[in-house]
């Protein structure tokens, strides 16, 4: 009787490398930020190449190119990084969530300014490096406007959530809120309070709180 062999599984080995390379490009990925973020902020946007990140990244210039476009994705991709703060779950998706059916508008400001502390420290350097680029670069000041424009949207999200609560005090409409909501949420601001002034960041997330309570409910 012929015998006949048992069909191989031509896939396993390909199954099996496939987690290994998808942990590879994360790493590669990480590195690739990590590199990118700390020669943005220690040499400029204009001054660090594509070349001296791929360097210290260990990685090829086209793989960088690939994988971000060049120095414009890389800012794009580490502000995402920078928003996620450093929980296990995303810092908006944690915003997203103190937005309950019976949620209390004092109390969702005050998660927001939590949130700050967190996030804060992470994204305002790379927005305000993005703000001194666009004053000579073209391509940058339409990063800017990009990224002008997603923080906006966020925030009237955010505007139109609180209003929902029915405790935002009378007169006060869904472009105000969401202007104010801009405003506490400015690099610029950050810059002046922490940066310059030196304020810990505890005392800078309870200001925006605060002030925002004010503003709004009171």
């Amino acid at each position: 009787m012929t015998m006949i062999d048992p069909p191989q599984p031509v896939n396993a080995k390909r199954s099996y490398d496939a987690p290994r390379r998808r942990h590879q490009a994360q790493r590669n990925r990480d590195a690739i930020l990590t590199a990118a973020q700390r020669r943005f902020l220690s040499n400029g946007y204009a001054a660090t190449t594509v070349a001296s990140i791929a360097t210290e990244a260990g990685v090829s210039t086209h793989t960088i190119y690939k994988s971000f476009g060049g120095k414009p994705g890389l800012v794009r991709s580490i502000r995402a990084r920078a928003l996620a703060g450093e929980g296990p779950i995303p810092a908006e998706q944690r915003s997203d969530q103190l937005h309950t059916p019976d949620a209390d508008a004092a109390t969702i400001i005050d998660g927001w300014g939590a949130l700050t502390a967190e996030v804060a420290p992470l994204v305002a350097p790379i927005l305000l490096l993005v703000r001194d680029a666009a004053a000579t670069d073209a391509e940058v000041q339409a990063l800017q406007e990009e990224l002008d424009a997603d923080r906006l949207h966020r925030m009237t999200d955010n505007a139109r959530r609180l209003l929902q609560t029915g405790q935002v005090r009378p007169g006060v409409d869904l472009e105000q809120v969401a202007d104010l909501l801009w405003t506490y949420t400015a690099p610029e601001l950050f810059e002046l309070l922490v940066t310059r002034r030196r304020w810990p960041i505890t005392t800078y997330a309870n200001f925006i709180a605060q002030s925002l309570t004010r503003a709004l409910l009171e």
